[in-house]
This record gives structure tokens, sequence and C-alpha cells, in this order.
């Protein structure tokens, strides 16, 4: 039982620091699980405790939220705002439907995959944070369509695991000229309807499998993933605003190079 609970509480922590990171929080607890050998059944606690990261953004962003949403009654910039957000989520729901199961079945089954892809994201990022043209659009919330509707494709690539939805948003805002502030910010808004649909989705598509059997190891989970990503998403707009990415590229080929080597060694 005790063991269980500071897996549990690991885990929350893992999902939490890396959730809105360009890091990959499903990368990370993934390659956790399997070193640890934890899975559990119909991955309720990885599915529940996802919503604990979602909670705490969207505690962060409530104020904002409500108020473009009071504002889109006579305000057609606050309109723009939310179309925006919307037009960049709509590929991640039509290619999330139409591969869901690949995805789940196959790619989150390979953590040498996994491993890979964070290698080959880091370098991604550290090569972008240098190279991304002078920033042309500073308000995350004015975006042009056409570009919020560019990064939601880019976002798809996320869902192969190890790859990041912050990061790939990330990255593909920075190639648009996005400012680095602003394209975190825009990342942290699209999140909240992306990750709440995909935690939505995988509830409705593992209904029949789900077991809260081990709620006192979900509850920790989930209240570790909360406080952690309420603490990350404060701090992280700061950090990136002043040192840009390189940080997180350097952690990802880290991570990725030694879970990579332990795999390879182990087989």
């Amino acid at each position: 039982m005790e063991n269980q609970t500071i897996i549990a509480a690991l885990l929350g922590f893992l999902e939490g620091l890396t959730e809105f990171l360009p890091v990959s929080s499903t990368g990370h607890l993934l390659l956790a699980g399997h070193f640890l050998g934890f899975e559990s059944k119909g991955k309720t606690f990885e599915v529940v405790i996802q919503l604990g990261a979602i909670l705490a953004l969207t505690s962060v962003y409530a104020t904002l939220v409500l108020r473009l949403l009071l504002r889109a009654r006579h305000e057609d910039a606050a309109r723009r705002a939310i179309l925006s957000v919307l037009l960049a989520f709509l590929p991640a729901v039509v290619v999330g439907v139409l591969a869901h199961d690949f995805i789940k079945t196959v790619l989150f089954e390979s953590p040498e995959l996994i491993a890979i892809m964070l290698i080959l994201g880091g370098f991604v990022l550290l090569v972008i944070d240098r190279i991304a043209p002078p920033p042309v659009h500073h308000d995350a919330l004015a975006l042009p369509f056409g570009k919020s509707l560019a990064i939601g494709v880019v976002q798809c690539l996320a869902m192969v695991p190890g790859v990041s939805r912050s990061g790939a948003t990330i990255v593909g805002a920075l190639m648009m000229g996005v400012e680095k502030r602003a394209a975190a910010e825009f990342s942290f808004l699209l999140s909240l309807p992306t990750m709440g649909a995909a935690v939505a989705y995988d509830l409705f598509k593992t209904r029949n499998e789900l077991d809260f059997g081990a709620v006192w190891e979900i509850a920790v989970g989930f209240g570790v993933a909360f406080l952690t990503a309420i603490l990350v998403v404060r701090w992280v707009l700061n950090y990136i605003s002043r040192n840009g990415y390189a940080l997180f590229g350097w952690w990802r080929i880290i991570v990725g190079s030694v879970a990579l080597s332990v795999l390879l060694l182990g087989s």
C-alpha cells in the first residue's frame, strides 16, 4: 500500500510537472510506468490524473476565459480569439477520432519509440530556439485564423507519444512568427479544449475497462498533479520570456538518452 502511494504521488508529480512543458508528459508517464512496472486497468489512473492538470490550468485561466466569453457577446476581437482557438483545436478532433485505437494500442506500447521521440524533439527545440524568425505576433489572442489552424495541424504530431503536445504547438507557433511567451500562452489556451476532449474521449472509449478500485492511489495522483501543474503554469511563462526553450530541449535529450540506454541494455 505504501509503495503504491509513493508511485502514485511520483506519477502525479510527473504529470503536473510535464503536462504544460514542451517535454511530453505522456512520454514521461509511460516510461516511468514501464520502469516501475506500473499499469492501471483501462489506464484509469493515467487518464484521471490528467484531469488534475486540466483543472489546474482551468483555475489559472478561469478569469481570462470568463472575460473572453462575456466580451464575445459584443466584441469582435473576443469572438475572433475564441474562434482562433477552436480552429486550432479542430484538426486534433478529426485525427484523434480516426487514429485513436492505433495510437493507444500500437504507439503507446513502444517505450523505445517514446525515448527516440524525446531525443529528436529535444534537438528540434534547441534548433528552433535559435533559428525561429523574428516575431510578428505578440498577442496569443490575436493570431490570424490561418496560422491558428496551421498550429492545430502541427499539434496532431503530438499524438505520437514522446513528441509533446505543447512542444509541437510551440515549435509550430515560433516558426510562424509568434513571440515566445505568446506561443506558450496560445499552447496553454489550446490545451483546454484539446486535453478536455481527449480525456473525455478516452474515458468513453475505455468505459467498460475502467477500474476505480484503487481510489486512494488515484486521489493521491490527482491531487499531486493538480498542485504541481498550478505551480508550473504560473512559473513557466516568465521563465520562457527570459530564457527561451533550450532548457527543455536538453531535458528531453537527457531523459530520452538515459531511457533508451537502459532499454537497450536491458534487452
